[in-house]
């Protein structure tokens, strides 16, 4: 069985010449076989029709799966201002993508719902959504309980803007969900973690409406910030400190059973402070929940990449990993600013040097919990390993 991924990487002026130029790159590593899946990270200053023509002009009716990002990943580190596409061969693995815009999200239900239902065969669906529309997200919420794998990201871009895309089939845009259904012989493992822990400072929430956190203890959100971390309350409604707020995520505790005292907390990020001192956050927090203020560090997160890449490589078994997209909060850009793509090292260290990556900075992790329902990450880092189930990974050390 043939199974293999090629990688191509290019940056320019013109997205249509990057985007072709990435792809003639990937393709000629791929000799005659059949392509059955397009991956594409795209910088999010490219327009995305420019970046569709630009691939898809020479992949003939290649399914494509993509998605915008800040700044793009690959087994070299970090890129910025790039396009970078992943070309999946396999000659027993058949892929089918699409987009579904805000409006007409049910078409994404009830594909999902005909996968699960008429479709033994899938072993994954990888998903690619908008990253701020609570529509779009309730559609994912939507998403029925299968026996296959899930994983995907909101779509990344400038955290000053909403300026995101998705890339599903032929068809692109914003405000929407791009998925892409995986079938026939090829392994699955997907690992998330995060390098956040608690301060020992907790908040309470004491307003709040739709993804706004308009109150915390009674305080406009922004003053709880000055008190806690020394800066003037209006200094955190201007940059950079209304959108460095995102390094500093709250944990909320999810109920254990009804058992007092629980530690075990689900991260939600801020992702800037509005100008009337409130919070926008990626995901709602009902008011009255305690909120756990939380840090990080680079060893933190160094940490974090490897075990979500361990965990990745426990779930994939015994398959040769011949892929892996890496999705990463755009916190850790922020924190890892000092040591970029320190990330990628971390990941390969487990992994192999040999494993080809794609992936880029997100606005959040899309992954399947154990019984089945969709859960959405802030902080993590997730590694997707899409693997050879008749070939052994190597195990000796790099």
């Amino acid at each position: 069985m043939t199974l293999f991924a090629a990688i191509g990487k290019a940056q320019g002026l013109d997205a249509t010449e990057a985007a072709i130029l990435a792809t003639d790159l990937a393709l000629a590593q791929t000799g005659r076989h059949k392509i059955s899946l397009a991956i594409i990270a795209a910088s999010h200053d490219y327009p995305v029709d420019q970046v569709v023509n630009g691939v898809a002009g020479l992949l003939s009716d290649t399914p494509l799966l993509g998605f915008s990002t800040p700044a793009q990943l690959t087994a070299e580190g970090i890129h910025h201002r790039s396009i970078v596409v992943a070309l999946i061969v396999g000659d027993q693995l058949q892929a089918e993508s699409g987009w579904w815009e805000e409006l007409n999200d049910n078409g994404y239900t009830e594909y999902l719902q005909s996968l699960t239902m008429s479709d033994p065969e899938i072993r994954g669906l990888l998903v690619a959504a908008d990253n701020l529309s609570c529509k779009t997200l309730g559609s994912l919420h939507n998403t029925p309980n299968g026996s296959f794998s899930l994983g995907g990201c909101l779509a990344g871009g400038e955290i000053s803007g909403e300026d995101t895309y998705q890339i599903g089939g032929r068809s692109y845009g914003s405000n929407g969900i791009a998925a892409a259904a995986l079938r026939g012989r090829l392994s699955l493992g997907i690992g998330a973690s995060h390098g956040w822990e608690p301060l020992g400072i907790y908040l309470r929430v004491t307003q709040a409406e739709d993804l706004l956190i308009k109150t915390l203890d009674g305080r406009r959100a922004c003053e709880a910030y000055a008190e806690v971390f020394g800066y003037a309350a209006r200094d955190w409604t201007y940059p950079p400190l209304n959108h460095l707020v995102r390094l500093y995520p709250f944990g909320i505790e999810i109920d254990n059973n009804g058992k007092p005292g629980s530690t075990n907390l689900h991260i939600h990020a801020p992702r800037r402070v509005e100008a009337d001192g409130s919070l926008r956050m990626d995901s709602r927090i009902p008011q009255g929940k305690t909120a756990h203020l939380m840090v990080s560090s680079i060893d933190n997160c160094v940490a974090a990449a490897r075990d979500a890449a361990a965990r990745a490589v426990h779930t994939l078994g015994e398959a040769k990993p011949v892929l892996a997209l890496v999705f990463a909060d755009i916190a850790w850009q922020m924190q890892l600013q000092a040591q970029p793509g320190v990330e990628v090292s971390a990941i390969q260290e487990v992994i192999g040097e040999g494993v080809p990556i794609i992936g880029g900075y997100t606005f959040g992790q899309l992954v399947s919990t154990p019984d089945g329902e969709l859960d959405l990450l802030n902080q993590h880092i997730q590694v997707i390993l899409i693997g050879n189930p008749e070939e052994k990974p190597d195990l000796s050390p790099n």
